[in-house]
């Protein structure tokens, strides 16, 4: 069973004109998440701090005290999220047993701030630690586009956050994106999904993967949804204006190196289509390969990766105690890979990626945004990638490849449907902008769905 998916903006609509009821809309939401078939998709219901909170929404709204357009609207949390009172166990049985958050992360009391209405927290592939969100622990979510009788993987880490709203369970989930785990789970299932730039923010309370690379996003319907969520994360009291962004006036580049390799031929032919339909409403589009972006996978494979050497730091304790006996062997024997990597090691990329982030920056003009495939292939099967340690590991490589660029190179980016690919599941289209372009991105981006529809 799936409810019917709606929006931030339509369900404002209904309780800021009285027309929905914030506690029957958590009634309602939290019936659903219960009778819901796949019980992967949630780890925990906060069903009493819900019923609060939609209480307090109510008693707002009918006195003419409401705090907004967010106001009285339901959300779920990726398990990163620190929630008072209880263990952040980021998908991970070894922290079941952790002491529970003192307060909220700081994203979480702005949003609640904002009157949202936290209805639980959502699963993701163990620490984070992966861009498929099978976890062995919690269960894997059921991408909700999957064929009659298929288990197609949602897409990690954020698995919980993209299956939950593509269900139509709740209409936004929080996710967390160091390699693309905001994207990947978008595209996959079909969704919005925006990472913002690395420290738009706060971080405080979120448990980290590599603080070199974490950013945060939501999961989401549509892109008017991800800026309102956008501003009240950043302790804004409403969004402001858009502004008005002609589709003719979008400079866009294609990047020919490495995001199309290897990619499915059903995936680039929903990705031209959309470019097709973006360069007939008249946007200015050119194609250019990017050296820059080999050079970040030559880098990797000299001296290895970022997030395996802050994920290894992070872990050491874990993955070379008694934990690691109860941790997801494939998280653990990645993680493990960050022992090779020396200190000269991560100071050489960590200088290198300065320098090929300036240099990535230089190439591009003043209003240039980059248009390309999100992912390379659409959700795979489940049961082959359990079956087979080593296409797990090709296939984890590989879904995380396109995204990961941004993250080295401190992207923000929006992941839009775009069509589907093959056996029908979904595509996604990611315009992608450099450092600190956010607001020009959610502009843009918001144009680019209303030609693509």
């Amino acid at each position: 069973m799936t409810t019917e998916p709606r929006s931030i903006a339509q369900l404002s609509v209904l309780l800021q004109s009285g027309a929905l009821d914030p506690v029957a809309l958590v009634e309602e939401t939290l019936a659903a998440i219960r009778s819901h078939p796949d019980a992967a998709v949630f780890t925990f219901l906060l069903e009493e701090r819900a019923r609060a909170e939609a209480e307090a929404a109510r008693q707002r709204l009918r006195e003419g005290r409401s705090r907004g357009v967010l106001d009285g609207v339901p959300i779920a949390w990726k398990d990163l999220f620190d929630i008072a009172g209880l263990p952040t166990t980021a998908g991970s049985r070894v922290l079941r047993d952790a002491e529970p958050a003192s307060r909220d992360a700081a994203v979480v009391q702005a949003l609640a701030g904002a009157g949202m209405v936290s209805v639980g927290r959502v699963n993701m592939s163990e620490f984070a630690f992966s861009g498929l969100g099978i976890n062995p622990h919690y269960g894997t979510p059921r991408n909700p586009a999957s064929p009659a009788g298929e288990h197609r993987i949602p897409g990690g880490s954020s698995s919980g956050s993209g299956v939950a709203v593509a269900a139509g369970l709740v209409p936004v989930s929080i996710g967390t994106d160091t390699g693309g785990s905001v994207r990947i789970p978008a595209a996959f299932n079909g969704i919005v999904g925006y990472k913002a730039t690395r420290g738009r923010y706060a971080m405080e309370g979120v448990f980290p993967l590599a603080k070199s690379l974490d950013s945060l996003g939501p999961l989401c319907r549509t892109v008017q949804d991800a800026i309102l969520i956008d501003a009240a994360m950043r302790g804004l009291p409403a969004a402001g204006p858009v502004p008005h962004q002609n589709v003719a006036d979008l400079s866009f580049v294609i990047p020919e190196t490495v995001f199309f390799d290897g990619a499915e031929p059903e995936v680039v032919a929903a990705f031209e289509a959309g470019v097709t339909q973006l360069s007939r409403a008249g946007a200015r589009i050119r194609r250019e390969a990017f050296p820059e972006f080999s050079a970040i996978f030559e880098l990797m494979a000299k001296h290895g990766a970022l997030v395996t050497a802050e994920a290894f730091v992070l872990h050491r304790a874990r993955i070379k105690g008694a934990a690691a006996a109860e941790m997801d062997p494939r998280v653990v024997k990645r993680t493990l890979l960050g022992e090779k990597i020396t200190i000269a090691d991560y100071l050489e990329t960590l200088e290198a990626r300065e320098k090929l982030t300036a240099a990535f920056e230089a190439r591009l003009g003043p209003q240039d945004l980059l248009l390309s495939p999100t992912l390379p292939h659409v959700a795979p099967e489940i049961q082959p990638l359990l079956d087979d340690e080593d296409l797990f590991f090709q296939t984890n490589g590989k879904t995380l490849r396109n995204t990961l660029v941004g993250n080295f190179l401190d992207w923000c980016g929006v992941s839009l449907p775009c069509g589907t690919g093959a056996g029908g599941m979904p595509a996604g289209l990611l315009v992608s902008a450099p450092r600190c372009g956010d607001d020009r991105l959610l502009a843009a981006a918001m144009a680019v769905e209303g030609v693509l529809g």
